[in-house]
């Protein structure tokens, strides 16, 4: 485990943003499909979907899911699972390489606040949630969480991780789904300034039933960069330096390559039916959060 980054942890959730979250997890729905066949597009709520067993009460779970006819009969809390439900987890897959430490405040700040934003609402509905630390393929995956009483390991595994190294999220995505075969919520969480393929590893995620959301954290003077002049840029993830001049033509070709970068990711949510939402560091994290919810495409 690396070492914890000083202050995350107590600005993840803070009570204004959890109110807030409170709202929106009923509204969020996890529209996963398992490997069995039969089996329908799973959702947060349990509507009219088949029973399917029941499993002991943990603190933190839903009250409302008690079975409370079996709660008098045995004396013992249980909670009715259905086979929508069954076994949904909202994986939070956190891109860790250096150039999530670039702005101020830096994206991985607002990236571990997203992610510990997702966590939250999925624990708070009884969920599973995890977290997954993926630099160049995955670095850790913590052990899944369920229920409120789960929030406190998933938020030390987000302060645990710190940025560094390289970018191979292709390696990552394939993975996670090859490890894991029962589908769930694949939340990424990136900057997205991969070298490599990406689309056919979310293809592969998608095919294999995972519901997809794609969040794109980028800072201001990424999208409207101010540089004049001659400059020696350092690649933060392979320490390469490259000697440029900023002029007009050249902002102009970056601004160009960036919002193809960005129409590219808009394209494959389209088609992959996932969710895409660019967030920048200097917005509200609320607005972010309510457009995730609502599986916008920015």
């Amino acid at each position: 485990m690396q070492a914890t980054r000083p202050g995350i942890p107590s600005r993840l959730l803070d009570p204004a943003f959890v109110r807030e979250l409170e709202v929106l997890r009923r509204r969020l729905e996890i529209r996963a499909r398992s490997g069995a066949s039969g089996e329908h597009v799973a959702r947060r709520r349990g509507g009219a979907a088949e029973f399917q067993e029941h499993r002991p009460y943990s603190p933190g779970d839903d009250l409302r899911r008690i079975d409370w006819a079996a709660y008098a009969r045995t004396d013992e809390p249980v909670l009715k699972l259905f086979r929508a439900e069954e076994d949904v987890i909202v994986r939070l897959l956190v891109d860790t390489s250096a150039s999530l430490d670039f702005g101020e405040p830096p994206k991985f700040e607002s990236a571990c606040r997203i992610a510990a934003a997702f966590g939250y609402m999925a624990l708070a509905a009884s969920e599973r949630a995890q977290v997954i630390s993926a630099g160049e393929g995955i670095q850790r995956e913590e052990t899944p969480v369920r229920g409120r009483s789960g929030l406190p390991a998933l938020l030390r595994a987000l302060g645990g991780i710190t940025p560094g190294g390289g970018t191979d999220l292709a390696r990552a995505v394939d993975r996670l789904i090859q490890k894991n075969k029962r589908a769930g919520m694949l939340l990424v969480v990136s900057d997205f300034l991969d070298g490599g393929p990406l689309g056919p590893a979310l293809s592969r995620a998608a095919a294999a039933g995972h519901d997809l959301v794609l969040v794109q954290v980028v800072a201001p003077e990424e999208i409207e960069p101010a540089y004049e002049g001659d400059w020696a840029l350092e690649d933060a993830e392979t320490g390469a330096v490259v000697e440029v001049t900023m002029d007009a033509a050249s902002i102009e070709a970056y601004v160009l390559r960036f919002a193809g970068l960005c129409e590219e990711l808009r394209q494959m949510a389209k088609r992959l039916g996932a969710t895409y939402v660019r967030v920048r560091t200097d917005e509200p994290l609320e607005s972010a959060i309510r457009r995730i919810v609502a599986r916008s495409i920015d």
